[in-house]
């Protein structure tokens, strides 16, 4: 009995370290089938000794949301559901009951409320009992209706997803593949979680409804299917679903089962819910799962072979990236032979050697993955060098997980990857420099840091005569080069290839410091991470970069070749220190958001009630009797109208 509560102890810890990665910190450490075998394990214990630790994960919904955006609790708890892989179990469920069956969507599950027919909120699942307030972004989702028909209040849940072709696309257009996001999942859900708004818009999220909260005053017949069609017919997409019982299942599994393979969205498996409202909801729920509906996970496609070698994939950052080569197998439909396994921390858990047997498949059948080693010999030996520069290759660890990494300042994998970032389209966007040039430019001692690459005309004769190259190839690189000496500061940032920042993050930075690369360079950790959107990690990695002389040097030597656009910051902040209400509708303004959002971005506040300390009270009615009207000339705050508010903006601008 003591082993296994040790067992569960070990199991509940591990599990927490993968979820909380997971869900809070969009990385993965596990691969979803081994966190499924430990999660069964876990339950089969708890089973046998009839203990449950308080932590265990059986019986938490999920993780503490984030600091970076306001929280909020849900009305109603939000249920994780239970699960199976095994049909007969999902038919048992089903039964002789009307049930709706639906894909299970793997991205970011969100609640909407909709008021007077408006968007008025949006809040992630985050624990399931609190989420984060995400209606900024959530109004950017690309398929998502901003107003609709139906007037009183709308609650209803949905799942955030970006698919296939568009996480392509937006991986296509990175340049850089040690930038390049790892799956659709964990794209989504740092574009919804996001600070800056612009970003979710250019991600292409949308919204898939899966259940509707409630509804005031309509009647559904009792019926979720009905539920799901009102909603259709007031603009939203819904996720597509069939009606089945326990003898139409079979079917049904048959067209989700070939359709999974040519759907543009990632799924993990389907999910089951009784059309009866009133029956379901009788059932009750368990500490965790709601007794109404159920999960059904694919069971994945797995092929037993052998390991043949680990290859060792050195990055621009120093990272240097384990591979899995193994005897081709067939899998969902493809023949694949390499799987990335991510981490030193992966290699040891999985207890890898050249020659073992492995058994691997495909996550959400796209993305290959070992699943557990046959063998366990343990046999691997981690290099001590760099395969790239022969340098000294060290382990460290971070957030629990340990990377190996080439310590070499001067490895020429760091040094090309690091130009290939460089001459990107989004950094300097220089045309003519392929890695495959760039490499040789190194080989021959052209290039040793950026600025070098605007003094490349010193090497013209060489460069002409090299294999690829001719005069008319070399006069349009220069070109190229000289026309990237006017630039931009964000673009500049970025292009210096610093550890987490991305030319989003690198344009909220620039403006933040009114664009100015000396403040920036002298900037403390603390001054950069109270950036919106820019949190601690991300304010480590420019602090360090630039308290490193060697970059210094490299940075003042790249400036004098480079002529950086001024920019002129306006005084964005007119509304410092003011305190707005806004009440009733508005006519320049497609919402009261929008006024809000204006006034927030000015420097200015906005709250839901008039108190002493409300400077206006925005309200087109202005002679009414509200109730905010009354409050607001009881305590002498004047009550103006949007025009006036919209004069007094512009006069406070021109000032």
């Amino acid at each position: 009995m003591q082993s296994k509560q040790a067992r569960m102890r070990e199991l509940v810890q591990i599990l927490n370290r993968a979820g909380k990665a997971y869900y809070q910190e969009d990385r993965e450490i596990m691969s979803n089938y081994e966190y499924d075998a430990l999660y069964d394990e876990l339950q089969t214990l708890e089973s046998e000794t009839g203990t449950v630790l308080s932590n265990s994960p059986t019986v938490q919904v999920g993780w503490e949301a984030v600091d970076a955006l306001p929280k909020e609790a849900h009305a109603r708890p939000m249920l994780s559901l239970d699960k199976t892989k095994d049909r007969e179990a999902l038919r048992s469920f089903i039964g002789e009951h009307k049930t709706l069956l639906s894909w299970k969507m793997d991205g970011l599950t969100i609640v909407l409320t909709y008021r007077g027919g408006e968007l008025y909120k949006a809040v992630t699942r985050g624990n399931g009992t609190v989420g984060e307030v995400v209606t900024a972004n959530a109004r950017k989702f690309k398929n998502l209706p901003l107003r609709i028909s139906y007037q009183g209040e709308l609650v209803l849940r949905g799942e955030a997803i970006i698919t296939y072709s568009d996480f392509e696309k937006i991986n296509e257009e990175i340049e850089d593949a040690d930038a390049r996001y790892k799956n659709p999942r964990n794209l989504c859900s740092g574009s919804v979680r996001q600070l800056n708004n612009e970003i979710t818009a250019r991600r292409n999220v949308r919204f898939y409804a899966f259940a509707l909260v409630s509804a005031e005053g309509v009647d559904f017949q009792n019926s979720h299917h009905e539920q799901m069609d009102w909603l259709a017919s007031l603009g939203f997409e819904a996720v597509e679903y069939l009606i089945v019982t326990g003898e139409t299942l079979d079917k049904a599994m048959e067209y989700f089962s070939h359709q999974v393979m040519k759907n543009d969205f990632p799924s993990d498996g389907l999910v089951a819910i009784y059309d009866d409202i009133a029956y379901g909801e009788s059932l009750g729920s368990t500490a965790k799962f709601p007794r109404n509906a159920y999960a059904f996970k694919w069971a994945d496609e797995i092929r037993e072979t052998t390991l043949k070698e680990m290859e060792w994939s050195a990055s621009r950052t120093g990272l240097i990236n384990p591979v899995a080569i193994f005897e081709p197998v067939e899998l969902e439909g493809t023949t694949v032979s390499r799987a990335s396994v991510h981490n030193i921390s992966i290699v040891k858990e999985l207890k890898l050697g050249i020659g073992d047997q492995i058994e691997v498949y495909k996550a959400n059948m796209i993305i290959p993955q070992i699943a557990r080693n046959l063998t366990e010999s343990g046999t691997l030996e981690i290099p001590k060098e760099c395969p790239v520069c022969h340098g000294e290759a060290v382990i460290r660890q971070e957030n629990d997980v340990e990377s190996l990494y080439c310590i070499n300042q001067e490895c020429p994998a760091k040094k090309i990857k690091s130009f290939t970032l460089f001459v990107s389209r989004d950094a300097m966007n220089i045309d003519g420099l392929s890695e495959a040039s760039l490499e040789k430019f190194i080989a021959r001692g052209f290039l040793k840091d950026f600025g070098d690459l605007y003094e490349l005309s010193r090497y013209e004769d060489e460069i002409v005569q090299m294999e690829g190259f001719g005069q008319k190839s070399y006069d349009n690189l220069i070109a190229s080069i000289e026309k990237s000496r006017k630039t931009t500061l964000p673009r500049v940032l970025y292009s210096l290839g610093i550890l987490n920042v991305g030319l989003a993050n690198a344009k909220l930075i620039c403006k933040a410091f009114s664009y100015d690369l000396e403040a920036i360079r002298k900037a403390e950790a603390e001054e950069i991470s109270a950036i919106d959107g820019i949190g601690p990690v991300i304010a480590k990695s420019l602090t360090e970069y630039f308290r490193d002389p060697e970059h210094e040097r490299m940075l003042d030597h790249l400036l004098t070749h480079l002529e950086i656009e001024q920019v002129v910051v306006e005084d964005a902040q007119v509304f410092a220190g003011m305190n707005f209400v806004i009440t009733g509708s508005v006519h320049h303004f497609a919402n009261r958001a929008e006024v809000k959002e204006l006034i927030e971005s000015k420097g200015g506040k906005v709250t839901g009630s008039v108190t002493s300390k409300t400077n206006y009270l925005i309200n087109n009615d202005t002679t009414s009797n509200s109730s905010k009207n009354k409050k607001a000339r009881e305590l002498g705050i004047p009550v103006i109208s949007e025009e006036e508010f919209m004069a007094m903006y512009e006069t406070e601008k021109e000032e």
